[in-house]
């Protein structure tokens, strides 16, 4: 039996996230689905990252188990071919038995897009967090420094995730503006439930100056959610590398 690698870009509008779920249309099932047209076989989809309800991603990594003949190079087309056009898989490969999608993975990046003017842009409603009201950048890179590196991240998550441990590596985090967008990019060895939301809402916030920079810190090390910004709509959120 051989173990498959696959490369997924998809918008998450239309999906509620990927993890199967009973009463709604996920990523997971519609790809799981699209490889049983292909092969014949059910197989369990194994990602990278379990992304949310309206989440997109550029670079989503699965790995599942299959006996088809079809050499990987052409896995790709095959299931483009029975899949909806917000779903994509780029790349297909054959890998050891031992890999595995999630604790394989070393790091992951992911990309948050802010529109910054007074009005929102429809075409664009579904892909970004339309704020109004001028942001300090030079504020919230200063808010951002002080998360870079190894700290207890129990601030910046939402309840209900299921991991154990809060400690978390914070490799690089940026935030650059270029007209009315604002891109914050975050690297890490791995996040909670709801991380990366809360800390571009943080940040958000410092930027509006709700928060003062150099609170962060204390917020952080507070350890208390309720010390810290509001969530970010998962619109403006995408999976855009994971690392091996």
């Amino acid at each position: 039996m051989r173990n498959v690698m696959i490369v997924v870009e998809y918008d998450g509008t239309n999906y509620h996230g990927w993890q199967y779920q009973e009463n709604a249309v996920t990523v997971q099932e519609v790809l799981q689905k699209a490889i049983k047209k292909v092969t014949g076989e059910e197989v369990n989809l194994i990602s990278a990252s379990r992304t949310d309800t309206g989440v997109h991603a550029l670079y989503q990594v699965a790995n599942f188990r299959t006996n088809t003949k079809i050499p990987a190079e052409k896995l790709p087309y095959a299931l483009n071919s029975v899949l909806p056009d917000d779903i994509v898989v780029v790349q297909a490969k054959d890998v050891e038995d031992s890999f595995h999608a999630r604790y394989s993975a070393k790091r992951k990046r992911y990309k948050y897009i802010i529109l910054n003017r007074k009005f929102p842009m429809p075409t664009m409603r579904n892909y970004c967090w339309h704020i109004g009201y001028p942001l300090n950048i030079e504020e919230m890179k200063k808010a951002a420094s002080c998360l870079i590196g190894t700290h207890d991240f129990s601030a910046f998550r939402a309840s209900g995730g299921s991991k154990t441990s809060t400690i978390r590596t914070v490799y690089d985090l940026t935030i650059e503006k270029n007209e009315d967008f604002i891109n914050i990019e975050i690297e890490a060895n791995g996040f909670l439930y709801n991380m990366v939301r809360i800390i571009v809402g943080t940040l958000v916030y410092v930027g509006l100056g709700k928060i003062k920079e150099d609170e962060v810190y204390d917020i952080l090390k507070s350890r208390d959610r309720t010390k810290a910004g509001v969530t970010a709509p998962p619109q403006g959120l995408y999976l855009i590398k994971i690392m091996y």
